[in-house]
């Protein structure tokens, strides 16, 4: 029996499980083979969430079944095959072997570290390598830095204004719809006892799905997170009844509660939709239009979807911009010294902090917490506390479905921990609980008083937030959206200050 042949060998990775994705878009099926695999290297790198796991090799699984019925030529690697190399280079090396291809096609990678295993493939294995671009994104990277080069600060908002005006998104003219570029003032309602969220979306667990839980709950029982209830589109078909379910029965609210927090209601009125955008079921552009459309009804207030598509157009294509701009050095961005440990109630949830225990708890049973519990429960805590920044990455890296480095790290090195010296984000997001108190339910059923900034029940978010700004006066005094903290704090008396610091020191060397 002859060894089959490809003129091409297509590289599937396993964000990239879109139809129209680049390196298939002039595919033969009579001279092509595509190449997929579940790469052990990828599954372990970091102890991903179990859900997470599940979601992508399912996900993989349905998409291959769909490139067969196409009639594509396709060789899949299942992580128990006797032959998985376990790795990125070790697998495409055995798919040369396998396939003889005259030039392997791959779409550019989301993350660095991949590409810099990519970019070595041709030397390696002594054959043409042709990454195509990735037109998945609203932008490329060369445009994002192009765009950089008339501002002294990379700000998102400017970057979505000129993303709107382009692609002509919410643009009435000249001007932008409803008059105004952002109604982000409309969208910090705190929550209501009366709302009532609809029930999230819940796929059907099919046999291939059950095949995916049950390896993941034998080769990595000792990794983060639930592995039930599993709640993920898996299928394109799927992903799209979710964009519908989303765009039809929550959008309409996003808006006003996209940063409310009510304890037990994991799901709120987000779309939870992150987690096929950045696989590739669904795709940035249709997402947006639908959203768009739904305003342009009357289904769906300026507000919300205003709200919706800034996530999408503006903050998800600009994150991308600062990943791929950034990279290396970003990894290695560190700019307040943060190096304590991460106290172990980030992987068991067992701590007083009611918000910090629901917002690790939920993320623990589902691989998801909306952006307000990421940014300003367990993130505020993390920059408050000062966690190593690398340790912080990590654990966002695998405690998320919807996590891939590039979307990852520029959040929390930049947004979350000021570690980027404020390259994205003009002042760092650290809040009291006031905040927390006004925003969610969290603080009635909590052991601390939110009131309570330095005495016998004191939350503390209140004293580590004043000792973060002490901590770090000589860098932020100056900084002018800091003049009423740094005011505030010049009121206060040398005896309160240190009563503060104290408090702080004890409770973080209690962690």
């Amino acid at each position: 029996m002859s060894k089959p042949h490809a003129r091409n060998l297509i590289i599937i990775l396993g964000d990239q499980l879109s139809h129209d994705i680049t390196s298939l878009q002039d595919f033969d099926v009579q001279q092509d083979a595509i190449w997929m695999c579940e790469v052990r290297e990828e599954a372990t790198y970091v102890k991903h969430h179990k859900k997470k796991i599940a979601f992508l090799f399912s996900a993989m699984r349905h998409f291959a079944h769909e490139l067969r019925e196409k009639g594509f030529k396709i060789h899949y690697t299942y992580y128990h095959d006797a032959d998985n190399a376990g790795s990125f280079d070790g697998e495409v090396g055995r798919a040369i072997e396998y396939f003889s291809p005259e030039k392997i096609i791959v779409t550019a990678p989301g993350e660095y570290r991949v590409w810099e295993s990519i970019k070595n493939w041709e030397k390696k294995f002594n054959i043409p390598v042709k990454v195509r671009k990735d037109d998945r994104f609203f932008s490329t990277v060369k445009e994002f830095v192009e765009w950089g080069e008339d501002y002294k600060t990379l700000r998102m908002e400017n970057f979505y204004r000129h993303m709107r005006k382009k692609h002509n998104i919410l643009i009435d003219g000249d001007d932008p719809v409803g008059g105004q570029w952002n109604f982000d003032k409309e969208n910090r309602k705190p929550p209501k006892e009366d709302m009532n969220p609809p029930s999230p979306y819940m796929a059907q667990i099919d046999d291939i799905t059950k095949e995916c839980m049950n390896l993941v709950a034998e080769e990595f029982s000792d990794h983060f997170g639930d592995l039930e209830p599993f709640y993920f589109a898996v299928t394109r078909d799927q992903a799209l009844y979710a964009l519908d379910k989303f765009i039809n029965e929550r959008l309409p609210k996003f808006g006003t509660y996209q940063d409310a927090m009510v304890e037990g209601k994991p799901w709120m009125f987000h779309a939870h939709l992150s987690f096929y955008l950045n696989c590739g079921l669904l795709s940035a552009r249709e997402v947006v239009e639908k959203a768009e459309k739904a305003y342009h009804d009357g289904h769906a207030p300026i507000n919300a979807v205003e709200g919706f598509i800034r996530q999408i157009l503006g903050w998800r294509e600009y994150i991308r911009g600062v990943y791929w701009s950034q990279m290396p050095d970003y990894a290695d961005k560190n700019a307040l010294n943060s190096r304590r440990d991460l106290p172990s109630f980030f992987w068991d949830a067992k701590t007083d902090m009611n918000c910090l225990k629901q917002c690790v708890g939920e993320t623990y049973q589902n691989a998801y917490a909306h952006h307000i519990q990421r940014l300003m429960i367990i993130g505020n805590f993390c920059l408050l506390a000062g966690l190593d920044v690398k340790q912080v990455n990590e654990w966002y890296l695998l405690v998320y479905a919807d996590a891939y480095e590039w979307v990852e790290m520029p959040n929390v090195t930049g947004m979350i921990l000021y570690a980027d010296d404020g390259l994205l984000g003009s002042k760092p997001y650290a809040a009291s609980a006031s905040y927390i108190n006004k925003m969610s339910d969290y603080c009635k059923n909590c052991a601390y008083d939110p009131n309570d900034r330095e005495g016998e029940k004191a939350c503390p978010f209140n004293y580590l937030y004043w000792d973060f700004f002490m901590r770090h006066e000589e860098k932020f005094k100056s900084n002018h959206r800091l003049g009423f903290t740094y005011s505030n704090l010049a009121k206060m008396d040398d005896d309160l200050k240190s009563l503060l610091r104290e408090k702080a020191e004890k409770f973080l060397s209690s962690l």
